[in-house]
């Protein structure tokens, strides 16, 4: 008895390969999201990723656009509600540590390391838009890409070295995202960050 494969629409098709890629990604790392092993995972053929994507390349680039789509609706959302008062500032930083921790760190490193660095454009022009949304209206004027910028790179340190790191020096695993919070807080409430640690309870 034959099986009859489920005939998926042009647009289902690049949302499976994505997702497939995205779970190689945590699972295997960024070497792993090759054509043949989406296909292969997804149950379809190298032939057809190749249609749809064209090559590697386009594939690892649809990917990365979609992880930087999708982190920055959270964090942005998380961030409005911090300025509600609905959130703590550490969500807006494990958001952010999260998001590079799961893939997207290891993703961009590989790509900058193998000479692709315009395939890191999605995430560049994502972040920028999410910041221009958050500091229309916004009196701390630049700081709000400041406060990107730091959160940004410690996140993508910590997600490539920080356990290593805070275990040679001593301190927990999650001492970057601490220090990361202290920072956010001074910033935004103008306070040192060891007041901002102090009234945040996370000294």
């Amino acid at each position: 008895m034959s099986i009859t494969r489920k005939r998926l629409s042009p647009e289902e098709s690049r949302d499976a390969a994505i997702e497939a890629a995205r779970a190689l990604l945590i699972e295997q790392g960024p070497q792993a999201v090759t054509l043949k092993a989406v296909a292969e995972r997804i149950g379809r053929t190298h032939a057809n990723l190749l249609h749809h994507f064209g090559s590697a390349a386009d594939l690892q680039r649809a990917l990365i656009t979609h992880l930087a789509d999708t982190i920055t609706a959270e964090i942005g959302a998380a961030a409005k509600r911090a300025r509600a008062g609905e959130a703590d500032p550490r969500e807006i930083v494990d958001l952010t540590f999260d998001a590079f921790a799961n893939g997207a760190g290891a993703m961009a490193s590989w790509m900058i390391l193998s000479g692709n660095h315009d395939a890191l454009d999605p995430v560049l022009t994502a972040i920028h838009r999410l910041v221009d949304e958050l500091a229309e209206g916004d009196e701390s004027g630049k700081a709000i890409y400041e406060e990107t910028l730091q959160l940004v790179l410690m996140a993508m340190g910590d997600a490539l070295l920080g356990r290593a790191m805070a275990s040679a020096l001593g301190l927990p695993p999650e001492a970057a995202r601490t220090i990361a919070t202290r920072a956010l807080i001074a910033s935004r409430s103008g306070e040192s960050p060891a007041a901002a640690a102090s009234l945040a309870k996370i000294a």
